[in-house]
């Protein structure tokens, strides 16, 4: 059996209006040699992760159907930009399902030309495919006016609850 090439359907993606020599895309299998990782760095750390560790991590995401939903920006065969819509099943709301907007990430190279949000365009229109009932994300105070020019407003407080002390001294001993 042939492994998938991409995350999910593209047809679930509805943006329009993106600077010449830009796709937007659901992941594929072959986005570590694209530079995936280097995008993801404006954000935080993310290790030093292998292709083998990104090819078991995209046969995850492939096998918990339905769920998770990396975008990309592609320009001249690299990754510039990326998002991740995360979609819970909830038994509120007739049993709705809720959107998740994660890892929001544009290379320094290319911010500024608006792809930020066509990711978020494009997460929402993948949103609406798969029947979300609302999308939320948490953010600092600075990323706030962005997300407020692609329609979210602040509606609540995020709290955190880290566990890698916890699991780094579980696995010491």
């Amino acid at each position: 059996m042939t492994k998938p090439q991409s995350l999910f359907s593209a047809s679930l993606i509805s943006v329009s209006g993106l600077p010449d020599g830009f796709t937007v895309r659901p992941m594929a299998r072959n986005d570590y040699a694209k530079g995936f990782y280097e995008c993801l760095r404006v954000l935080t750390w993310v290790g030093e992760p292998t292709e083998a560790e990104f090819l078991g991590r995209f046969d995850e995401l492939v096998a918990a159907r339905d769920t998770y939903y990396f975008v990309v920006i592609e320009y001249q065969d690299r990754i510039v930009g990326t998002g991740c819509l995360v979609v819970e099943r909830k038994f509120i709301h007739d049993h709705g399902k809720c959107g998740h907007v994660e890892e929001i990430a544009v290379v320094k190279e290319h911010q500024g030309q608006g792809l930020g949000l066509k990711i978020m365009q494009a997460l929402e229109s993948v949103a609406v495919a798969v029947g979300c009932y609302k999308s939320i994300l948490n953010c600092g105070p600075r990323n706030e006016p962005f997300y407020g020019k692609c329609g979210y407003h602040n509606s609540g407080i995020e709290m955190s609850n880290y566990y890698e002390e916890e699991r780094d001294s579980y696995h010491r001993g």
